[in-house]
């Protein structure tokens, strides 16, 4: 058993202390019109998995600069990215960097845009409150992913077809594999949880955010209306839920990436929002929300609970 020992760093991450120019945006207004990092409003597009957390580090960030005014489009994954290439959005938050196809795109169009590792997330796995099935090694979480299980039938349900959470266990989990044709999309977050409280032999796949108590001073306590599964990992010896020393030393398998992707022609608000999330409010704020914060130090050592 761990706890956490948080050393916090109160001085802001400069992440972005000169911004790169993007003269092939096609950004044509002046100066003076101009949004600032702390000034003016910009439309953002966050992946859907991290409404809750975003919607906390705006109020915030706009209670610090009362100015500044960020619109926020809650969608899939991969929507982000097509908003952020399209120039609908100049930043998006989402759970992967840009890839090579990105990146060659950028870079036909002589853009440099900048990306960063905000924290690390879990993607968790939650269970009918009367499923005595709470517990899997990644071996069992393949065979149910890829569809080969033959012991018992489960309901997979995600938030969406075209989640960042799809994406994960399609390509980190099934390598690949297609998910089982039987496997259901509930659209939302929320219903996902809704739907796997009613149904007994429902799986659901949900990030951590969303069934996390950001109120929750021990961290110890997720929604509940559902069982959190605990998963071990290939070469574990323990199956832990997705606490957050866990996911960040790697004990709970089911770890991916929280970044940002920012594409600005000017030192403006994307980039004063990207700063902040990177800095010890946005950080400290991560980490209410179970999210591991990257940008943060933080220690762990072993200590006995009586």
């Amino acid at each position: 058993m761990f706890t956490r020992l948080i050393k916090w760093n109160k001085a802001y991450i400069a992440l972005l202390a000169t911004a790169t120019m993007l003269a092939s945006c096609g950004e044509s207004k002046s100066e003076a019109e101009r949004d600032t990092p702390t000034s003016g409003t910009i439309r953002i597009s966050v992946d859907e998995t991290y409404k809750p957390l975003l919607t906390s580090e705006i109020k915030v960030f706009e209670s610090l600069y009362p100015k500044a005014h960020i619109i926020a489009e809650y969608k899939p994954e991969a929507d982000c990215f097509k908003d952020l290439l399209a120039d609908s959005a100049r930043l998006v938050i989402v759970t992967r960097d840009f890839n090579e196809k990105e990146k060659g795109f950028f870079q036909e169009l002589k853009i440099t845009p900048q990306s960063m590792l905000l924290a690390w997330d879990g993607v968790a796995l939650i269970t009918n409150k009367s499923n005595p099935d709470s517990i899997l090694t990644m071996d069992q979480l393949r065979k149910i992913m890829d569809g080969s299980e033959t012991e018992k039938k489960w309901q997979i349900v995600f938030d969406n077809q075209n989640s960042s959470t799809v994406r994960f266990i399609r390509d980190s989990i099934n390598q690949g594999k297609p998910l089982p044709a039987s496997v259901m999309a509930a659209k939302t977050n929320p219903e996902v949880v809704d739907y796997v409280a009613k149904m007994p032999n429902a799986l659901g796949v949900i990030g951590v955010s969303w069934i996390s108590d950001p109120n929750d001073s021990t961290s110890i306590e997720f929604n509940s209306k559902v069982n959190v599964v605990k998963v071990r990992a290939d070469y574990g010896s323990e199956f832990v839920k997705p606490y957050q020393a866990y996911i960040a030393l790697g004990s709970y398998p089911l770890k991916r990436g929280f970044f940002f992707c920012l594409k600005e022609p000017y030192s403006g608000l994307g980039s004063g929002f990207a700063t902040f999330l990177g800095s010890y409010e946005g950080q400290t704020l991560i980490g209410k929300f179970r999210l591991f914060p990257a940008r943060l130090n933080i220690v762990f050592r072993e200590a006995n609970l009586k």
